[in-house]
């Protein structure tokens, strides 16, 4: 039997990227739901679904015997009770980030996703920036040598965005927003061995945390980084990114349509006074790709690197960095989900 993918998509804000790539994509849509009605109107008319195919409540969609994987790009606080009932279900799940928001959704959603017999995957979407992509390779090609330091920041204005879901006070900025930053670092350096972190509350006084975060992060004795999280920021949103290598330097970032590279000259010791500037697609939100790489777990069985394993590890890191922040004390992620 031919093997393909038969999709639902949850969440129709954010979710209209991923809704009109799979549709541009000619990827078989099985349903799409929103709360709004408004919303599921709008979205299934512009992509050409019809109304049998629209639903207000998710869990109509788990009668659906063709539909074989489900999108569920929700707020953060809904991911455990969906993730688990798709999994349950026999659902292929990708799940977007952050994978969940309390520790008790975390080791529930592992624990089903270790069960289960299908694929699931989060949607950290920044390990599909094309910026982020290619310093990936130029980390793993050994252009900069081995890294030592690395920084990220996620400053993002939540000013007119600040919803009743993102202010929650278990979605703390570090955790729904900056687990970008933390994840794009995780991504290039492995689990971080203790964070230090400093928070201030400024700019949001209707947010009940911090609207800004710096943390120091120790990987080894040898790699360390920082990553500053700012959600009243007052500029545009970026991730200003920089990786730091024994033989060369990469300066990044996702809304830049150019990278910048700096590496040793001839004499390999002396660094070359002018960057490579980098010619780089902007698509921040490379939904397509992360979908691709989703189908190819699905369809040909290839290794998910995004596992629940791995989006919990990326979540505890970002609660360890609130607790030191909280404490004023070093901590060390707990990356035992049980």
């Amino acid at each position: 039997m031919e093997k393909k993918m038969c999709v639902g998509v949850i969440g129709l804000a954010m979710g209209r990227h991923h809704l009109k790539g799979l549709v541009d994509k000619n990827i078989e849509v099985a349903a799409i739901c929103d709360i709004n009605p408004e919303v599921l109107k709008a979205r299934g008319d512009e992509n050409g679904i019809p109304e049998e195919k629209r639903f207000t409540d998710w869990r109509e969609m788990l009668k659906i015997e063709e539909m074989n994987a489900v999108l569920i790009i929700t707020p953060d606080q809904l991911h455990k009770e969906m993730s688990i009932a798709f999994l349950e279900a026999g659902k292929h799940v990708m799940c977007e980030k952050p994978l969940a928001i309390v520790r008790e959704d975390l080791n529930a959603i592992v624990a089903a996703a270790e069960k289960a017999k299908t694929v699931f995957m989060v949607g950290q979407i920044c390990r599909f920036t094309p910026a982020f992509v290619k310093a990936k390779e130029l980390v793993d090609a050994d252009t900069i040598g081995e890294l030592y330091y690395m920084e990220s920041e996620y400053a993002h204005d939540y000013f007119k965005i600040l919803h009743e879901w993102r202010a929650d006070p278990n979605r703390h900025g570090v955790v729904g927003g900056g687990c970008h930053a933390v994840d794009l670092l995780r991504w290039f350096g492995g689990d971080v061995k203790e964070v230090f972190a400093y928070g201030t509350h400024t700019l949001l006084p209707n947010a009940p945390y911090d609207d800004a975060t710096v943390a120091v992060m120790k990987w080894s004795d040898r790699l360390m980084g920082k990553v500053f999280v700012s959600t009243g920021c007052k500029r545009p949103y970026t991730m200003r990114t920089q990786l730091w290598g024994t033989k060369g330097t990469i300066l990044c970032d996702n809304t830049s349509d150019t990278m910048q590279l700096w590496t040793l000259g001839e004499d390999g010791i002396s660094v070359n006074p002018d960057p490579e500037i980098i010619p780089i697609d902007i698509n921040n939100h490379n939904v397509v790709h992360e979908f691709d790489v989703f189908a190819d777990h699905v369809l040909n069985g290839t290794p998910v690197q995004m596992n629940a394993v791995e989006g919990a590890k990326t979540v505890a890191t970002c609660m360890a960095i609130v607790e030191s922040a909280k404490i004023g004390k070093p901590v060390t992620p707990d990356y035992k989900f049980n």
